[in-house]
């Protein structure tokens, strides 16, 4: 290797240390006083650099942030479907659902405060919007042997809001204990959807029925 082509490696190297040392930094101040809070100087200060250098590597705040969400994503990614791997009854889908998006809250305990402050900061309602979707994707194929509607998925998907973890967990309960309460209060509206269900498939069974019989004649 050329002593040209080592240096630059070897500044490459560095600018990417540093660069990290500033999201880390920038994830640290996120969770100690908030996004709107934090100032690009203490993102320096905090990662021990000018303020010159964080500009540099995240010419706007907004910049700063968004390197922030990426890297959170890549820590902490969202639960995915593969969390309903061999569960076939809508009580078991539903319970795992709860706890494996609790989970993610607890092991993200500084999102319920940043999510509060995503208006105005587009890379932090990114993510926000991303966790949400996420969710009631996630909401849609636990109920999906139930084919359960467009509004009936979103209600459910909104008891498991981080806004309900964070309410029941100052309450006082445990995370896992959190879960297994909203799901049971999922399970029990399923449990009133289900008779609804049933009559508007006889009914448009029904109504198919008589279409058929008309045509026949």
């Amino acid at each position: 290797m050329s002593p040209r082509r080592y240096r630059l490696e070897r500044r490459a190297e560095t600018a990417e240390q540093t660069r990290r040392r500033l999201v880390e930094a920038t994830q640290q101040l996120h969770a100690e006083q908030g996004i709107y809070a934090t100032t690009m100087t203490q993102i320096a200060e905090r990662a021990g650099v000018s303020v010159g250098t964080a500009y540099h590597h995240f010419p706007t705040y907004a910049d700063a942030c968004s390197a922030c969400s990426q890297r959170t994503a890549e820590m902490r990614p969202f639960p995915n479907a593969e969390i309903f791997a061999g569960l076939q009854t809508v009580d078991a889908r539903v319970r795992r659902l709860a706890q494996e998006v609790f989970g993610f809250y607890q092991r993200l305990p500084q999102y319920e405060r940043v999510r509060s402050e995503r208006f105005g900061m587009p890379p932090i309602a990114a993510y926000a919007d991303w966790e949400e979707e996420n969710r009631l994707a996630l909401t849609r194929e636990a109920l999906r042997p139930l084919k359960a509607g467009a509004r009936l998925a979103r209600t459910c998907s909104t008891l498991l809001d981080v806004a309900v973890y964070g309410a029941l967990t100052r309450a006082g309960m445990t995370p896992a204990q959190a879960a297994d309460d909203v799901a049971s209060f999922i399970l029990a509206r399923l449990e009133i959807e289900a008779p609804r269900a049933a009559s508007r498939r006889g009914k448009r069974n029904q109504a198919t029925e008589m279409i058929d019989a008309s045509q026949d004649r």
